[in-house]
């Protein structure tokens, strides 16, 4: 397989927290598909003349057909470009790689994935607290708060996502978030557990919030239709080190 895409994680929007090989597979592009999430200052590392496509999703907004995106990539790629398929945070983690790379096997054309630094870490690194400690948090989970549908799943583990001694990293749940958490209490989480809330990671509008499982899921519950990006973490230790 003489063809070949790049899977390149950017990271939640910093462009300095790109890796030295997600900025020189960037460089070498002819074409980058990038998310909207993956999009502004990280462009700039794309070389002059090359091809910058959109292919973002974002919920509530027209976007790309999962289709179409595998479309391009194949016939990209088929074509001899050198294919960048730039993913917001790392692109393993609730990013649809697993689309894309069944597609690109199927037409016999090669990958590699590069990964990044996933909006999890960046949370808790800027709010100054670890994901892990030896005695009271010895498991972090990560979970989405959206199935296809956009709606909360409903095959999660209620009974491991209420376990009060992991660190717990809701993805894409800002809507669902107080479903969620109605159905967490139920199983027996506190309502007063720590919960940290981390919005725009990476952007000039960047905020934290750090609350109670219960307050957050009011405030999200009276809030509009969510247009930002958006973790929560809740557990042992997300409302640490104030």
């Amino acid at each position: 397989m003489s063809s070949l895409v790049s899977f390149v994680s950017a990271g939640p929007g910093d462009p300095e927290l790109l890796t030295l090989k997600a900025a020189a597979c960037l460089r070498a592009a002819d074409v980058v598909l990038y998310d909207d999430l993956a999009s502004g200052a990280i462009l700039d590392h794309a070389r002059p003349g090359a091809n910058l496509v959109a292919v973002g999703k974002r919920a509530g907004r027209p976007s790309a057909k999962q289709e179409h995106v595998n479309r391009l990539l194949i016939d990209y790629a088929a074509a001899g470009a050198r294919v960048v398929r730039l993913k917001s945070g790392d692109a393993g983690i609730f990013g649809r790689l697993e689309e894309e790379i069944e597609a690109l096997r199927a037409a016999g054309i090669g990958y590699e994935i590069i990964p990044g630094v996933t909006s999890a870490c960046v949370a808790a690194a800027h709010a100054g607290i670890p994901l892990t400690r030896r005695h009271t948090s010895r498991r972090v989970q990560f979970v989405t708060g959206a199935d296809v549908a956009g709606q909360l799943p409903a095959n999660l583990n209620w009974a491991a996502l209420a376990d009060p001694e992991s660190t717990t990293v809701v993805y894409m749940g800002k809507r669902t978030f107080p479903a969620l958490a109605a159905k967490l209490i139920e199983h027996g989480m506190a309502p007063d557990t720590a919960a940290l809330f981390a919005e725009s990671l990476g952007h000039a509008e960047q905020r934290l919030v750090r609350t109670t499982m219960a307050k957050l899921a009011e405030q999200l519950a009276q809030a509009g239709p969510a247009t930002t990006a958006a973790v929560i973490l809740f557990g042992a230790l997300a409302g640490e080190y104030p």
